[in-house]
């Protein structure tokens, strides 16, 4: 009987905003030929990142599409990763001589660190290996000091866990991302000047062992190369990288994401200026670090994709509605201490609806 290979697993992680589904949308899109699962932990009711995924043309069915991505939807991989994690990677394992590669994209509050020795459990080291972990860092954030993508959120950040010293707790979570780095992407690197791009470059290495490679990406434009078959076998040497939340999981998890709300809201058709301008000042008001979802315009024939970190807004027409289906707008919003009924009441007395 022969036997199977370890399966690579690749593990996206970075902070809101930071780029990572655009990254997997362009290594799904570039598969070239690859079986690869997906595992998405979206902090959401809504599976919005999920339905991205889906819609990347990796040469197989809708419906075989739909059965590779596995979305956990239940707070943060390193919270579930008992409850939820293993069933999903025991499926994999089972169906391991039809998968090339997993990619799993963590929330952009998960520490990777428990999430790569969760590969170290028998029945799955046994089966896989993790190739890489890739962290995405939004260069122009680290740039302006925010390392999330806007300056006015960093403070509700701050609340995560009091028991942080660092005068910036974000900047921890921060640096426990790079610390189980593999490899690190500098994202949009368009959207900044040579000399902070060099400043932010020399940040990034201070916090990374000689061998993490460094490069730069504008949308995760990357070969696929680049970002598999680095054989790195991160679950080997993790416990010997030092993480600012160790000690949160030598016991009892106390690691606290529940400061953070998700709310989802549904919304008949609407006009697209009217929506931009209402979500705005909702983030404004309300201190909202993402809005994510899918929005019907009035007289428009294609659904409007909407991803949303702070007041910066990316939008485009993703496909046509289908026959049967309901135009509606169903929007997922991500922040501290939200008011899910009058953030509702809010944006529908701003629509008219």
């Amino acid at each position: 009987m022969k036997t199977l290979a370890k399966l690579p697993v690749t593990i996206v992680t970075g902070f809101l905003g930071s780029g990572k589904t655009t990254l997997l949308r362009h290594m799904l899109d570039n598969a070239q030929g690859r079986r690869i699962a997906v595992i998405v932990n979206e902090f959401g009711e809504l599976g919005i990142d999920g339905e991205i995924l889906k819609q990347c043309s990796i040469g197989c069915t809708e419906e075989e599409a739909s059965g590779r991505v596995y979305e956990l939807a239940n707070g943060c991989l390193c919270c579930t990763v008992q409850e939820e994690f293993f069933p999903v990677m025991r499926e994999l394992v089972a169906r391991r001589g039809d998968l090339d590669h997993i990619l799993i994209e963590t929330s952009g509050l998960a520490l990777p660190k428990p999430l790569v020795q969760a590969f170290q459990w028998p029945e799955i080291r046994s089966a896989c290996t993790v190739d890489a972990v890739i962290t995405v860092v939004d260069s122009p954030a680290v740039a302006a000091g925010t390392f999330a993508a806007f300056p006015d959120q960093v403070d509700a950040q701050r609340k995560l866990d009091p028991n942080l010293d660092h005068e910036s707790p974000l900047h921890e979570l921060f640096a426990d991302q790079l610390a189980s780095a593999d490899l690190v992407i500098l994202n949009k690197t368009d959207l900044i000047n040579p000399e902070d791009l060099a400043r932010v470059r020399l940040e990034v290495a201070e916090e990374l062992p000689p061998a993490v490679k460094i490069i730069e990406a504008s949308s995760g434009r990357l070969p696929l190369d680049v970002l598999i078959g680095l054989g790195a076998g991160s679950e080997e040497h993790i416990d010997a990288r030092h993480s600012h939340h160790d000690h949160h999981h030598d016991g009892e998890d106390d690691h606290d994401h529940d400061a953070f709300d998700s709310i989802s809201i549904d919304l008949p058709q609407t006009d697209e200026a009217l929506l931009l301008d209402a979500l705005t000042q909702l983030v404004v008001q309300h201190g909202i670090l993402r809005v994510k979802g899918f929005a019907a315009i009035a007289n428009k024939p294609m659904r409007l994709l909407i991803q949303g970190v702070g007041t910066r807004f990316d939008k485009h027409f993703d496909r046509a509605w289908g026959l049967d289906e309901a135009r509606t707008t169903r929007l997922v919003l991500i922040g501290q201490e939200l008011d899910a009924a009058g953030l509702e009441a809010q944006l529908r007395a701003a629509l008219s609806v």
